[in-house]
């Protein structure tokens, strides 16, 4: 109980640890921008693309639970300040192992819902461009 206590107390003084995760690594916050943007490409947000994003940031990031709804917030309220191109622009110079495993997940949000959308297709075509991976790269089995 006291632990609770004490961890409650601890979040409300330092944030919580999520938001402070991504708030203190460009590139993460550059990602899940990118990845959040393609929940909302096709202009609703769709309960598979949001458990596959959730799914994503607790594999990949170790950002779970309640700490993903308060990234989400700390997105929409610093997103806008970041354009799709500038978070791309952080993935340039990154191995191209790196930007295949973008790629693939923004592939997995778009196909979470089972229906790609015109906009989600224009969106994961012009990011594979910006990023230089060949759309082939994602139907190979690397995950």
């Amino acid at each position: 109980m006291l632990d609770s206590v004490l961890a409650k107390v601890r979040m409300m003084i330092e944030g919580d640890p999520g938001v402070r995760k991504v708030a203190d690594d460009p590139l993460l916050s550059a990602e899940l921008l990118l990845l959040f943007r393609m929940i909302l490409a096709d202009g609703k947000v769709d309960d598979n693309e949001m458990a596959t994003f959730r799914r994503i940031c607790r594999d990949a990031f170790g950002i779970e639970g309640e700490s993903v709804d308060a990234v989400i917030e700390y997105l929409d309220d610093f997103g806008y300040e970041t354009s799709g191109t500038q978070a791309v622009d952080l993935f340039r110079g990154l191995d191209l192992e790196r930007r295949k495993t973008l790629a693939r997940r923004m592939a997995a949000i778009a196909k979470a819902d089972t229906q790609l959308a015109e906009q989600e297709i224009q969106l994961l075509k012009r990011t594979l461009e910006l990023l230089g991976v060949d759309p082939n790269d994602l139907v190979q089995a690397k995950h």
